[in-house]
């Protein structure tokens, strides 16, 4: 680990407190591939609030002094948008059953430090602290080999998850709308649920 980095977790609507700081964030290490990620800080204060919310969600997040400079979220899927959601329902499964892993972002100097796999490991001991989840899970987005602003040394993440004992589930898929840098509006995003069995 990095010297001098400290951790703290938020539960609930602690996590209102950092929103500034998250969104922020969110916005910076989105913009790069593969979610090439044209946010603003209005649109990420109001997809916050369904974590802010939920009084079982986790905000885990990597100071370095001040600054936040990783995050990870994860909450009940019950307590997640219906359009999250949809996809469990229609697949069969309960989603008082399922706990649902947000966002996991770091800055990129702060990369390849083992703190991937500490994020993995407080959202997954959160759920079970609970007692009554059967599965986490979580979604990537899903580009083609050939997308023009894939850079030439990019790494997929599907190694590290299946390593983390995750499984991409063909079943569950489904799309959601966000603007790519450099478009005005929103458009949708095929995206790929994987999922873990507690």
């Amino acid at each position: 680990m990095k010297p001098g980095l400290t951790y703290r977790r938020y539960i609930g609507a602690q996590i209102a407190t950092v929103f500034e700081p998250l969104a922020a964030l969110r916005i910076a290490v989105f913009r790069d591939f593969p979610y090439l990620y044209e946010g603003t800080p209005e649109y990420e204060k109001e997809y916050l609030k369904t974590y802010a919310q939920s009084p079982r969600s986790l905000l885990f997040a990597v100071y370095d002094g001040e600054k936040m400079v990783g995050a990870t979220t994860a909450l009940p899927l019950a307590d997640e948008t219906n359009e999250v959601q949809e996809p469990f329902l229609k697949a069969g499964y309960n989603p008082d059953e399922v706990f649902y892993f947000g966002e996991s972002i770091l800055l990129p100097e702060y990369r390849g430090l083992g703190i991937g796999h500490r994020f993995f490991d407080e959202r997954e001991n959160h759920a079970r602290r609970f007692g009554t989840f059967q599965y986490t899970a979580f979604c990537a987005v899903q580009r083609p080999e050939n997308h023009p602003a894939r850079p030439a040394d990019y790494q997929p993440l599907d190694a590290f998850w299946k390593k983390r004992g995750y499984a991409p589930q063909p079943s569950l898929t489904t799309t959601f709308s966000w603007p790519d840098i450099g478009e005005t509006g929103s458009t949708a995003k095929p995206m790929l649920f994987w999922i873990k069995k507690l």
